[in-house]
């Protein structure tokens, strides 16, 4: 990572830029799009930092270090033409990802002064106090907003404001400000702010984190994006300002959409024909785009029509009535449904090139195993390639949030490439029985629990949405609870018995009125990735027992009775039956952040077993 090229001394035109700047510290790439992407803050030593916007940062994502990767239904789906990897290089000449210095504000521990960073005279490179030569220390707290905006925190406004009427005066001081820490507790009440002003007295940050406390001084938020420069104080925003810890999660949240690549798009290869599929679209007979494909490449077409008419088809069978007409939502739910149409159909490695990236196969076995538990349609995904893009990032977002509403773009222009990782590896799909599915949703006390979940998880999207708005509906149904619940325990399952640690692997969920299927994959790109340990689970004999046992160990919890007997768990009550020592998994390997989960609809409960999907399993 390097600063920002403002001050950055070029050659001359045609030449490369002069790499004088230090590298601050080494992420891993998967990191730069989960962790620390674009507007987040990333700790360095004693140092903090904020991840610059792509377009102040275009140069260092050349191709040497962030390699173009290709996903073209992703691609189409957020309108981009193409992905980049995340800078990566050992060489210290090269930029790596471009970073701002913030907060701004920093604090002498020695000296207990207050003020922004270039205001100490530190050496240069360094961060330290000019006058005490110790290492300065960047301010604890930043405020920000629901829109994505982020600042420092007011303390001059903090210090002044009125005692007797709860306000702050507009009138500059003249003073210095100061910050020491009593060192009686390690509360907000210890560590104290004053002004050699002598106006105001001194107070402590205790009450600053109340969500009206900014509000109460009459501040609001000037719409300040400090990741995009100096430059980028936009409109005043007027939104409330909430103050924050600086390495809070709540400060940045990552917002971000995948695809597996799937045939006819699975090469992975650029797409020669970019520029011209808005034109291919208008064509629906063969012999037209032939001829448009002549006279633009003079009987050269770098890709044969077949193939073209192919993509074209595909594409149409995922925007039936046309983009113009569907949301995001529907577009991406389509993108799924195109996936589990090929997951179950499947396709044979011996009849592909070895450049396909998706080879998915009929396991040898004898699958009728598998019945009496209500499995069924089990598929071994030899090989796969999912690409994860960074669309965009959050501030403030609850965690148990699905809407995509207040998304912050990572750039200030309109660019046509996104960051994003692929992952190439492994995986096992299967399916739930649709006739026995349907008469365990249908019971009673399985719709009134499920309603239970939906009802307390759309109270979270309508909050979240705040007053007027339009919350997305909770995606809570029967199906989707006891699809999700199930991964979550094969994952853990798997983690044991076959040797994958749980981060390892991911889910993906496939839950509609006419899909039920779950694929469990491995979710990283280092050498855990396509061992074919985890395809070997999914051959009928060894699934029917690795189903079996994970059914029977989730029958009990180590926090029973009270976690099956529950009202409500999790984050405004989105989970029942569910905690950290039964079902829930690592963030990364969840598609909905270890929520919308209950385990008494896999296995049922004590007092009403069959509320359970698999209790029958449990009586054998």
């Amino acid at each position: 990572m390097t600063p920002p090229p403002a001050r950055r001394r070029r050659t001359a035109k045609g030449g490369t830029p002069a790499h004088n700047l230090p590298r601050r510290g080494t992420v891993r790439r998967a990191q730069a799009i989960t962790t620390y992407g674009v507007g987040s803050l990333i700790a360095v030593d004693n140092e903090s930092f904020i991840v610059s916007g792509l377009d102040h940062a275009e140069d260092s994502w050349r191709a040497d270090e962030a390699p173009r990767v290709h996903e073209r239904r992703l691609a189409r789906l957020l309108d981009v033409n193409y992905f980049r990897l995340p800078p990566a290089s050992d060489d210290d000449s090269k930029d790596g990802m471009r970073v701002r210095r913030f907060p701004l504000m920093h604090s002498c521990p020695e000296c207990t002064e207050l003020q922004r960073h270039r205001d100490f005279n530190p050496p240069e490179g360094q961060s330290v106090c000019g006058t005490c030569e110790v290492d300065l220390v960047p301010s604890r707290f930043v405020v920000a907003c629901e829109a994505g905006h982020l600042d420092e925190f007011p303390y001059w406004h903090w210090v002044h404001r009125s005692s007797e009427q709860g306000a702050t005066t507009t009138v500059r001081c003249g003073g210095e400000l100061r910050l020491r820490s009593s060192g009686r507790t390690s509360s907000l009440r210890s560590i104290l702010v004053s002004c050699t002003c002598e106006q105001a007295p001194q107070v402590s940050m205790e009450g600053s984190f109340r969500r009206s406390a900014l509000k109460d001084l009459g501040l609001k938020c000037q719409g300040t994006r400090p990741w995009l420069g100096t430059s980028a104080s936009a409109k005043g925003c007027g939104l409330p300002l909430r103050t924050l810890q600086r390495g809070s999660s709540a400060v940045w949240q990552p917002v971000l959409k995948s695809a597996l690549s799937i045939p006819p798009w699975s090469d992975g290869r650029a797409d020669p024909l970019a520029e011209h599929w808005d034109a291919l679209r208008e064509y629906d007979k063969r012999e037209h785009v032939e001829i448009y494909l002549k006279g633009v490449f003079k009987g050269q077409c770098p890709v044969p029509v077949d193939e073209v008419m192919a993509l074209l088809d595909a594409e149409r069978e995922e925007d039936p009535d046309g983009e113009a007409t569907r949301t995001f939502d529907h577009r991406y739910r389509a993108l799924r449904n195109k996936e589990y149409e090929r997951l179950r159909s499947g396709n044979d490695e011996s009849e592909h090139s070895h450049n396909e990236q998706f080879i998915c196969e009929t396991p040898l076995g004898d699958q009728s195993v598998l019945a009496p538990l209500g499995v069924t349609g089990p598929m071994l995904v030899k090989k796969l390639r999912e690409v994860r893009a960074l669309k965009a990032f959050t501030r403030l977002a609850d965690p148990d949030s699905t809407m995509e509403s207040k998304e912050m773009p990572l750039s200030d222009s309109s660019l046509r490439w996104l960051p994003a990782m692929e992952v190439r590896g492994e995986g096992v799909f299967l399916r739930l029985d649709e006739d026995r599915l349907a008469t365990w949703e249908k019971a009673a006390a399985v719709a009134a629990r499920t309603e239970r979940m939906r009802t307390a998880h759309q109270r979270v999207l309508d909050q979240r949405a705040g007053d007027g708005a339009q919350a997305a509906p909770s995606p809570v149904t029967p199906r989707m609870v006891l699809l999700h619940t199930l991964a979550h325990i094969l994952i853990n399952e798997w983690s044991l018995e076959a040797g994958y640690p749980a981060a390892a692997l991911r889910e993906r969920l496939y839950t509609a009125d006419d899909m039920a299927g779950v694929l469990v994959y491995t979710a990283t790109s280092d050498s855990a990735g396509s061992l074919g340990g985890l395809v070997a689970q999914g051959e009928p004999e060894m699934l029917h027992r690795t189903v079996h046992s994970a059914i029977h160990r989730a029958e009990w919890c180590s926090s029973d009775p009270l976690c099956m007997e529950t009202e409500v768990s999790g984050t405004g009550g989105t989970n029942l039956a569910a905690c950290h020592a039964c079902v829930m998994l690592p963030e990364t390997s969840c598609e909905h952040n270890n929520i919308l989960l209950d385990r008494a609809l896999v296995v049922g409960t004590p007092d009403d077993p069959h509320v359970g999907y698999f209790a029958g399993v449990l009586n054998r």
